[in-house]
């Protein structure tokens, strides 16, 4: 490849976008391989005119100062700049010393010292528009993905075939050998990284670090590697202005790489299409939520599920859009991947993308949904989602399980702080309807209240008594000199009152026994320890009618007259009919209506003061519309027999209970928090910075304000 072959020399000069296009086709089509140095050196040459030496006036409205131009690339140009590329590879490599068409890693290692020692020396990294060859035959400078492009396309100046490059989602190097299974390092990823070159990427595909992606990089063919110089087109002219004709030309670019198949193994190429379309759509073509799914679905057929930039491209997209819901599901969906790595320095480029959506997208958004009275009152905010909350808790299990094992800690206080702020948006009522369970923990099903029933009957000698457990009862603290634990009760949901078990037991001796300890903590002190004769009748007829509160507090019947006692609903009626709380309760006193309570809540009763607390609650068989509730409203209620227990929403509205499995050892930790009523900031602080309270503060790397402003990769602007 000495020179321009005839049919490249036509094409030129290159007077607009279309003239670019065609010539890509011609070299796409044709018979040989696309000539890499010669379409490199093109687009380098029109990305500098357009961006680099394109002068912005300070104060004049850029929409008007940026007329749209093209430049003239005239043939002399290129093919300058091309012959000086050919000339500096060849005289640098003697490949008599080299036998055989297939690369050894020695000649690698030989080829991309050539590169490297062309470069200038000063420390230029994370600086735009260095990825072209046009960069290195100009100016010597080339970026991470321009060092490894460069190698690879020496290895075509030389006749080589087999060495083609291998892509992750932030970093390259190439593969060569028979059937392409050796790999070699040909350029570094941040300082101090040089004496990588030559080495095959064993050791941080054996660390887990994303930036091999688990040995799921994308291996290019020919017309791939003009689909990664295509998709590495930088159109930024500053941080807030792009070229509108380096967008346009890098949009055509991809649909016609599009429309011949070779973006259908590139995800970040196809996310990237994407984002171009979504700020100038081109009629007739997919959308850009379609171009994104195909992303994620080219991941997950050809790359293991192993990409996930797919996933923050979807849900950024989503998020811009309005559609918060589903955007919460892409960044889990981009967690849950991220949990297969090990989170290292090198890493920082998808740290900051996790870092974004954690501390300033995720609470962004719940601020703008919590605002939202319309979606607030009708119940159709995500913070009535169980699902939503559920992708939430998924969001930081994957976060936390990438920080597992990691050299260097992800999750500082800042983390945690957002993370409590976006928990405690979400209602009351959909963080009680979460089931999370703990992967690899034994099963919990029990809750504490049944943990601390047993210490109490250790205590008392009775280890070996029958527990029930009461889901419906929440556990409360011991109250100084309480005279022993209250009988537990469960109350089924279906029956009659004479169904009452009292720990485990269903006939009258246990409920005597039950109403023995309740009259012993309401009864006056000093009274005798000899049985009321009262008790054995005031037993045999609970099976048959209410208690009259009155008898409790000291006076009246002790039982309603069958006028003021809501009939209980027998079993025999449907196989499907619940008890009604209000088949517990008295509705007369002294001739006025009483705020009744249950026999549940008679035995829950500290003192009479405490049962003149208890009020009565709407049937739950009325029909009534939801209404959001405070939560310092809702802990102060009663509790309720359905599956919701305190919810500001029927259980009927939010199904069946969502069950989250959390992998994670920070996050397990927590799983009784995120289902409770109450939140603990401050466990939760404390539990997320453990391990980075001890690391983090003495990393070298930036400080958390640092990170926070850092900007953003020009390849999201």
């Amino acid at each position: 490849m000495a020179g321009f072959r005839e049919n490249e020399k036509q094409h030129f000069p290159l007077q607009s976008i279309q003239d670019v296009v065609d010539l890509f086709r011609d070299q796409l089509t044709g018979s040989d391989e696309p000539n890499l140095p010669l379409l490199s050196i093109v687009l380098g040459a029109i990305e500098n005119v357009l961006t680099v030496n394109r002068s912005l006036p300070g104060e004049i409205d850029h929409s008007k100062t940026l007329e749209p131009i093209f430049p003239v690339i005239e043939l002399e140009t290129v093919e300058a700049l091309y012959e000086k590329f050919v000339t500096h590879v060849k005289r640098s490599i003697d490949l008599t010393k080299f036998c055989g068409e297939v690369a050894t890693r020695e000649l690698v290692k030989l080829v991309s010292d050539v590169i490297w020692s062309s470069l200038m020396r000063s420390f230029y990294k994370d600086k735009a528009h260095l990825q072209s060859l046009y960069s290195f035959l100009t100016g010597n400078k080339l970026d991470c993905f321009g060092v490894a492009f460069g190698v690879v396309a020496a290895f075509q100046v030389l006749g080589y075939k087999d060495v083609h490059l291998a892509l992750s989602e932030d970093h390259a190097w190439v593969t060569f050998g028979q059937d392409l299974l050796e790999t070699a390092e040909v350029t570094w990823h941040g300082k101090g990284n040089e004496d990588k070159r030559g080495q095959p990427i064993t050791m941080g595909v054996s660390e887990k670090s994303w930036l091999y992606l688990n040995d799921q990089p994308v291996l290019c063919t020919r017309q791939m590697e003009v689909a990664s110089i295509v998709s590495g087109i930088n159109p930024s002219i500053s941080a807030t202005v792009d070229s509108l004709e380096m967008g346009s030309l890098q949009q055509e670019l991809l649909w016609l790489l599009y429309d011949m198949d070779h973006l259908s193994r590139y995800p970040m190429a196809l996310g990237n299409l994407g984002d171009l379309e979504e700020i100038s759509p081109t009629p007739e073509r997919p959308q850009p939520i379609d171009l994104f799914n195909e992303a994620i679905q080219s991941a997950l057929e050809h790359y293991n599920n192993q990409h996930v930039y797919p996933y923050t491209y979807l849900g950024g997209y989503l998020y811009r859009k309005g559609h918060h819901k589903k955007a919460l599901q892409a960044w889990a969906d981009a967690a849950d991947t991220v949990r297969n790595y090990n989170y290292n320095r090198e890493d920082e480029e998808i740290y900051k993308e996790f870092l974004e959506i954690a501390n300033d997208l995720i609470p962004h958004m719940m601020k703008i949904v919590a605002s939202d009275n319309a979606a607030r009152i009708h119940h159709t905010s995500l913070l009535y989602d169980p699902d939503c909350y559920a992708n939430f808790l998924r969001f930081y299990d994957g976060i936390c399980e990438w920080e597992e094992g990691s050299p260097t800690p992800v999750l500082h206080i800042t983390w945690a702080k957002q993370l409590v702020f976006s928990l405690s948006k979400f209602d009351l009522s959909v963080r009680e309807h979460i089931e999370v369970k703990g992967e690899g923990l034994e099963d919990d099903s029990s809750s504490e209240e049944e943990e601390m029933e047993e210490e109490v009957n250790g205590r008392r000698g009775e280890e070996g008594e029958d527990k029930v457990m009461d889901d419906t009862e929440p556990s409360s603290s011991h109250r100084p000199g309480r005279r022993g634990r209250r009988p537990k009760i469960n109350i089924e949901p279906e029956g009659n009152i004479s169904d009452i078990k009292v720990n485990g037991k269903s006939n009258e001796d246990q409920i005597k026994s039950a109403i023995e300890d309740l009259v012993n903590k309401v009864g006056e002190e000093g009274q005798s320890d000899t049985t009321n004769p009262n008790i054995a009748a005031l037993a045999q007829a609970c099976s048959e009618s209410i208690l009259n509160p009155e008898y409790l507090l000291g006076g009246g019947d002790p039982f309603t007259t069958a006028t003021s006692t809501t009939t209980v609903a027998s079993s025999t009626t449907s196989a499907d009919a619940r008890i009604d709380m209000h088949d517990f309760l008295s509705s007369k006193s002294n001739g006025s209506p009483f705020m009744g309570m249950t026999m549940d809540s008679v035995l829950k009763a500290e003192s009479p003061s405490d049962m003149i607390m208890f009020r009565k609650r709407p049937s739950s068989s009325t029909t009534r519309t939801p209404t959001p509730v405070s939560e310092a409203a809702q802990t102060s209620t009663p509790v309720n027999t359905t599956p919701c227990n305190t919810c500001s929403l029927p259980s009927l509205l939010l199904g069946p209970p969502t069950l989250v499995c959390l992998r994670s050892e920070k996050m397990k930790g927590l799983k009784k928090i995120f289902s409770s009523a109450k939140l603990n900031a401050s466990a939760i602080k404390l539990q997320l910075t453990a391990q980075s309270q001890v690391h983090f503060k003495h990393s070298k790397r930036s400080t958390d304000s640092e990170l926070a402003t850092h900007r953003k990769r020009s390849r999201r602007e």
